[in-house]
């Protein structure tokens, strides 16, 4: 069974403990932008341990479109990618991609060192906060690109070679981090990237990188080096773990009483989720095939939890926690500093019988970007208290999968709503599901 389609409603029955084992396969963050990378090299590329995911199904596309050839390989999960003949795409067949993912932004960089041109349409994504591209443009703008706005998107145009630059960001964005890197490998001249995101996956992007034939050093100062090369080839890899769906599972073993064996999880990329899971009152156990989660039985305890990028507490982690943190003894306050809009999904929260109240000031925590600009960004959860099936909207992909766990530890039947958005990050969550012992069912369709 597939679920593709964002209108598509789900019937969760709440009240039984998820238990059972699933297994996560390669970062959705990652593994999208090491397809993209491939567009570097002169050769073919082969990445393993790629998750089905809708990210992937349009990194895949567009990829296509501009005549990558893109297959499977020998082993399950993993693309062959030939970048042997990149060619221009067509602005209609790019614009039909655009409203599924803000990937297309980081084609700027491969593109134009590979045709001299690219073009971008307006971008999609999860609507949890600003995520302003102009930057991209910026960062591209110092590389040497020029471009021009159209009715239909941008035009970026490279007159030369790229050349290689300065840049200190504002914040240590990920996708910034990541339009640096894929912009300076084959730049000339060295590029030294200030304030850099430093998260595993970025660090699995450089590895992916170097492999290619990149000179890349990163500091412990969050400072990145690029020395540029003339040529990159291809690259053998295996992406990292999504460390990002292990902990969704973690809290929804926490949330539902349960016990999930998370086959792949890592705890090295995990060790800030983990401590603050065993501070929640979870228990986990580690072994060399993946993380064990359930809930010990007990009361669960409230926390002071603040948000912050790696190696901080992942703002990623922080909607599925909350629906946990929804049923321990007392109060918890959280305070979200990644992204201003984040707690938007606790409304419907609320409305199941959780009482959390938002603030517009820095709680928790120290003060962030975000305090003086009227955000309701920080929130402090009673509780504990029962939650009851609701009618539910997804808004984003972890408010999705929250609201899925709120569901699934409610009494009595929740009808989620859009719930293919959560195929945008969670490879076969329905499957996953129902191998958990999950009672859901699609209106209509059959399970299995």
């Amino acid at each position: 069974m597939t679920v593709n389609d964002v209108d598509d409603v789900l019937l969760v029955h709440g009240g039984t403990p998820l238990e059972g084992e699933i297994r996560v396969r390669g970062a959705k963050n990652l593994v999208p932008k090491a397809m993209v990378a491939a567009l570097l090299g002169s050769a073919p590329s082969r990445l393993g341990n790629v998750p089905d995911i809708r990210d992937v199904r349009v990194v895949r596309g567009l990829l296509q479109l501009h005549g990558v050839t893109v297959r499977p390989g020998e082993e399950p999960g993993e693309l062959v990618l030939d970048p042997t003949h990149v060619e221009s795409a067509n602005v209609a067949d790019i614009d039909a991609h655009a409203g599924s993912s803000r990937i297309p932004i980081l084609f700027c960089g491969p593109l134009l060192h590979r045709l001299g041109h690219a073009f971008i349409p307006g971008l999609g994504g999860c609507d949890i906060g600003g995520r302003p591209i102009d930057f991209h443009f910026d960062v591209l703008r110092q590389f040497g690109a020029t471009i021009e706005k159209r009715a239909d998107g941008q035009y970026l145009e490279a007159p030369q070679r790229l050349r290689g630059t300065k840049i200190r960001l504002p914040y240590p964005s990920v996708g910034a981090t990541e339009q640096v890197l894929l912009t300076a490998v084959l730049a000339e001249g060295v590029t030294v990237l200030s304030n850099a995101a430093v998260e595993p996956e970025i660090e699995d992007l450089i590895c992916v990188l170097q492999k290619m034939g990149a000179i890349i050093a990163m500091d412990t100062d969050r400072t990145i080096r690029i020395t540029g090369v003339d040529k990159l080839g291809g690259y053998t890899h295996r992406a990292l773990p999504d460390r990002l769906e292990a902990a969704s599972w973690a809290s929804a073993a926490l949330a539902t009483e349960g016990n999930i064996y998370v086959r792949g999880a890592q705890q090295r990329s995990m060790m800030t989720f983990l401590n603050t899971f065993r501070k929640v009152g979870g228990a986990f156990e580690i072994d060399d095939e993946g993380i064990r989660f359930w809930h010990p039985g007990g009361q669960l305890k409230s926390i002071a939890l603040e948000t912050d990028v790696h190696p901080g507490f992942q703002t990623d982690w922080q909607q599925p926690l909350v629906v946990a943190l929804t049923q321990a003894t007392g109060l918890s306050i959280v305070h979200e500093t990644v992204y201003e809009s984040r707690l938007g999904f606790t409304s419907a929260l609320n409305q199941m019988g959780a009482h959390i109240q938002l603030y517009r000031e820095c709680l928790g925590g120290s003060d962030c970007r975000f305090g003086q600009r009227n955000f309701l960004h920080s929130a402090v959860v009673s509780g504990p208290t029962k939650l009851q099936g609701a009618d539910l909207v997804i808004p984003d992909l972890r408010g999705g999968f929250s609201y899925l766990i709120a569901a699934l530890a409610a009494q009595g039947t929740s009808r989620v709503h859009g719930i293919g958005l959560i195929n945008r990050g969670y490879e076969n969550f329905m499957e996953k599901l129902v191998e958990l012992g999950a009672k859901v069912e699609l209106p209509g369709k059959a399970l299995g």
